[in-house]
This record gives structure tokens, C-alpha cells and sequence, in this order.
């Protein structure tokens, strides 16, 4: 029986289901921000999470044990994550246009300086710098992991992506620390604004890519990669590195430029 190169994806349920899990959950966030009801919200995110768990189910097997994955639909995929990170990258871009845009040219509506007129800006030399080292951390623990991986040294690669799933975890829990303790809130002017949104997608990112990392330590465990097969952990790494770079830029513009 003849076969090409190339997977041509069967039949799946998983994006329409998605796709209705979305849309689910813009109307929940909608009636959580104006009814102050969380019910379909969380409804929306469980029901997206079984999804994507099941979805994901389906890609891990496809390419670990049915073999559909050759050098040419990992090309693709890399394509792909590459392409993937790159609309991110315009994402973020955005949130620093406005930041920039109302640090620059600050208008009369906030006293002509800035940070506006009462506003009390983060230390960036407290949580924020520690944060900073944290990032910067798990980008050297995810690079031995990936060497192990390549040399394959299984307990290395294991610990390695252990402590860099520890050190996202850690971060995240600094920045809920940091939010509960600042002294300006999202409804605070155009200050807030940018804050919360460009640091708080940050954060959405953080838990998305820890997300990631533990879902490849659990099959690192089970020995889904091999030395040559391993893009699923490539992909993790590619966009924890993103979030690392993107952190950067904004400690460097928010928190220390923008004191």
C-alpha cells in the first residue's frame, strides 16, 4: 500500500467543539464583567479545557504512536509554531505602541507627565527584578533540557523541565503577590490601563506556557521523545523563550523606564 509523506488529518469534532467552547466563554466574561456571574464563565473554561485535553489527546497519539509525523508534516509544524509566534509578537506590539504613545507625548488629561499625577509606580528593583531572574533561570534550565533531550540523558532532561515548570509557577505566584499589593488598579487612568493588560497577558502567557511545559514533563516521563523526535518539547521551548524575551522589554520599559 502506497503512502506519501504527508498526514491529511482525519475527520475531528475538536475545533467546531472549540470554536463553540470560545464562544462560550466571550459571552461568559461578558456576563461576569456587567451581571457579576461567574456560572458560565467557569462552565466555558472547564468544557475548553476538556477539549483541548482530548484534542491534544489525539495529536500526541498521531504523532508518538501512529508514526504520522515525518520530517515533512514537522516541517509544517514548525512553520507553523514560527508563524504562531510571530502573531504574537504583533500582539505584544501593540500593547507597547499604547504604552508608548501615552508615555511619550503625555497629555493635560493626566498633568502633562508620567506617570500620571498620583500614581505610584512599582519598585523595579523589588518583586519585578526577581522576576526578572526568574524568567531569565528557566531559559537556562529549558536549554540543558533540551541538550539532554538531544543527547539523551532522560533523568537530566526530566529535572531540567521540572525546575523550569517550578520557576514558571514561582513567577506566577509573584506577580498575583505584586497585583494584590500595588497601590493602582486597571480603572486607574491610562496608566492602569496599560499595566494591567500588557502585564497581565504576560501572565496569561506564563501559565499557558507552563501549562505546555508540564504537559511535555509528562511525556518526557512516559518517553514519547526520542534524540531526533522530539518538536512537541521544541515548540514548549520556542514559546517559553518567547515570554522570556517579552518579559524583558517590559521591565525595561514598564517597570524601569516608566517609573
Amino acid at each position: 500500500m502506497f503512502r506519501n509523506a504527508f498526514h491529511l488529518v482525519e475527520m475531528s469534532p475538536w475545533p467546531i467543539l472549540s470554536a463553540g467552547g470560545a464562544l462560550m466563554l466571550t459571552s461568559g466574561l461578558i456576563f461576569f464583567m456587567h451581571s457579576n456571574s461567574s456560572f458560565i464563565l467557569i462552565i466555558s473554561l472547564f468544557y475548553l479545557l476538556l477539549v483541548m485535553a482530548q484534542w491534544w489527546r489525539d495529536v500526541i497519539r498521531e504523532s508518538t504512536f501512529m508514526g504520522y509525523h515525518t520530517k515533512p508534516v514537522i516541517k509544517g509544524l514548525r512553520l507553523g509554531m514560527c508563524l504562531f509566534i510571530v502573531s504574537e509578537v504583533c500582539f505584544f506590539f501593540a500593547f507597547f505602541w499604547a504604552y508608548f504613545h501615552s508615555s511619550l507625548a503625555p497629555v493635560p488629561e493626566i498633568g502633562c507627565t508620567w506617570p500620571p499625577v498620583g500614581i505610584q509606580p512599582l519598585n523595579p528593583f523589588e518583586v519585578p527584578l526577581l522576576n526578572t531572574a526568574v524568567l531569565l533561570a528557566s531559559g537556562v534550565t529549558i536549554t540543558w533540557c533540551h541538550h539532554s533531550i538531544m543527547a539523551g540523558h532522560l533523568k537530566e532532561s526530566i529535572l531540567s523541565l521540572m525546575l523550569t515548570s517550578m520557576l514558571g509557577l514561582y513567577f506566577t505566584l509573584l506577580q498575583v503577590n505584586e497585583y494584590y499589593e500595588a497601590s493602582f488598579t486597571i480603572a486607574d487612568g491610562i496608566y492602569g490601563s496599560c499595566f494591567y493588560v500588557a502585564t497581565g497577558f504576560h501572565g496569561l502567557h506564563v501559565i499557558i506556557g507552563t501549562t505546555f511545559l508540564l504537559v511535555c514533563l509528562w511525556r518526557l516521563w512516559d518517553q514519547h521523545f526520542s534524540t531526533g523526535h522530539h518538536f512537541g518539547f521544541e515548540a514548549a521551548a520556542w514559546y517559553w523563550h518567547f515570554v522570556d524575551v517579552v518579559w524583558l522589554f517590559l521591565y525595561i520599559s514598564i517597570y524601569c523606564w516608566g517609573k
